[in-house]
């Protein structure tokens, strides 16, 4: 059980140094000398593509959740 939150941790702290920009964001972004402006893309890219991935992962525990519990009721009686 440990090792799962070992690994949870790992993997999202691992996508938060990633770059994402697309290429178009990322020519204008590249022509310009402030790298602040650059670096505030990144992190809102970043915050959205990561909300989604979180309601769905928290929507999928619940239904799993739901499942197994309703399982292992009906092996009790």
């Amino acid at each position: 059980m440990k090792n799962k939150y070992i690994y949870f941790a790992f993997l999202l702290l691992y996508f938060l140094n990633t770059n994402a920009q697309c290429a178009m964001c990322r020519a204008v972004l590249e022509s310009g000398e402030d790298q602040s402006a650059a670096e505030g893309i990144n992190d809102g890219i970043m915050f959205l593509m990561a909300v989604p991935y979180i309601l769905v992962a928290t929507l999928g525990y619940i239904v799993y959740r739901t499942f197994n519990k309703s399982e292992k009721s009906k092996e009790i009686d």
